[in-house]
């Protein structure tokens, strides 16, 4: 990730995200990782980084935050050593009473850093570090202060419970969106509540509006128009855990070829524009840039985007989102960058984690020529981002 000096102005010792909460599916389609691709990856928490990597691609992983890294390096670890129901015991998936013992067993597979964070953490091991991110509590307090006094049990379960697009829409209108659940999300998913217990006031910086109406609108796009009992984004945020559906990366499918393919990625701690051309080689052929855009102005999103787009091949794609401000590929790119308008709409219409209101992919038109890299191996939209 790579700001306007957020890094100065954000604190990032500690796990902010202990999970990716962003689609790793309509990741995967929009940048068609395949083998002998080369993709430049935010870190974050290591889902989607390794999602992209089981699709055969030799993956560069960054993020300013020495934290998300070592959840991403943990992650490895499990995965070199454990089979595929250890994994979800020791991340936390399901139930474990001997994760400290097992991470004993990992330490040694950790860079010195990475295992100095973890040592220093007995209880978020313990805990299963899938729980441990800052974004994680903050829905905890949301399922149990909040949610709890909205619905009761058993009309949460029945919200995961397999339903047709109607009978979806006849439950969010008789049952579910009630004044309570009106009233009591718009305060807790405010501006302010968000910046002072989820993320960091830097994050909404650029972004004008009202967040909780924003929200709002996603929420009910994902509980009625798609099915609630396939999303794990859902369920974790209704149940503080996943079950009925994995997030991609811990899909039994993929297990074997995450494991083959780990001495595929490199980890990078710094900005994401300098790991691109720290890692250029002959270019990335994808480019996952999480919502990295809408924290900074105007004019260091174009500076970044174009730093990029000196190390993308001819065909590359660029696939990121926007949470809350509008960002999209600059004008004064067009001609080396064109956005896939009507590929972005059908993916974003697939979205599953509903705290996006816009899912963006440019694909590169030209080749780039800026710079000398070395070699190193390595249906419509249901909303928009809109300035009020």
């Amino acid at each position: 990730m790579s700001m306007d000096g957020i890094q100065h102005r954000t604190n990032f010792d500690f796990v902010r995200y202990a999970n990716c909460w962003e689609d790793a599916d309509i990741l995967v389609t929009a940048l068609r990782p395949q083998p002998g691709s080369r993709v430049l990856s935010i870190a974050s928490a290591g889902d989607n980084t390794l999602s992209l990597l089981a699709a055969g691609a030799e993956v560069a992983a960054a993020y300013l935050s020495p934290s998300q890294l070592a959840c991403r390096e943990l992650r490895g670890a499990a995965f070199r050593q454990l089979d595929h129901q250890a994994i979800l015991e020791f991340l936390g998936v399901r139930e474990a009473t001997d994760r400290l013992e097992i991470y004993q067993s990992l330490a040694s597979l950790l860079s010195a850093e990475s295992r100095r964070f973890w040592d220093e953490r007995p209880h978020h091991i313990s805990g299963g570090v899938i729980h441990a991110g800052r974004f994680e509590d903050y829905f905890r307090t949301f399922r149990t202060r909040v949610l709890s006094l909205i619905h009761s049990r058993k009309t949460i379960a029945q919200l995961l419970e397999p339903k047709d697009r109607q009978a979806r829409e006849d439950f969010w209108t008789g049952k579910w969106n009630n004044w309570r659940w009106r009233l009591l999300f718009r305060v807790f998913f405010s501006r302010f509540l968000m910046g002072r217990l989820g993320r960091d006031p830097e994050f909404f910086r650029y972004v004008e509006g009202s967040v909780s109406d924003r929200f709002m609108e996603r929420a009910r796009y994902a509980l009625t128009v798609l099915p609630t009992d396939r999303n794990p984004y859902l369920e974790y945020v209704a149940t503080g855990h996943f079950s009925s559906a994995l997030p991609r990366y811990l899909q039994p499918d993929r297990f074997e070829a995450i494991r083959e393919g780990l001495d595929r990625l490199t980890l990078f701690h710094g900005p994401i524009e300098q790991a691109a051309h720290e890692h250029a080689g002959g270019g990335f052929d994808a480019f996952n840039l999480s919502d990295i855009f809408e924290y900074v102005d105007e004019q260091t999103s174009s500076t970044i985007y174009g730093r990029l787009l000196d190390t993308a091949r001819p065909g590359a794609r660029l696939a990121y989102w926007n949470t809350l401000v509008p960002r999209s590929r600059p004008a004064e790119f067009a001609g080396r960058a064109e956005p896939l308008a009507q590929l972005s709409d059908e993916l974003f219409a697939q979205d599953k984690a509903f705290f996006y209101c816009r899912f963006q992919v440019d694909e590169v038109t030209a080749a780039v020529t800026t710079g000398d890299p070395q070699p190193n191996s390595l249906p419509a939209s249901p909303m928009e981002c809109r300035e009020p």
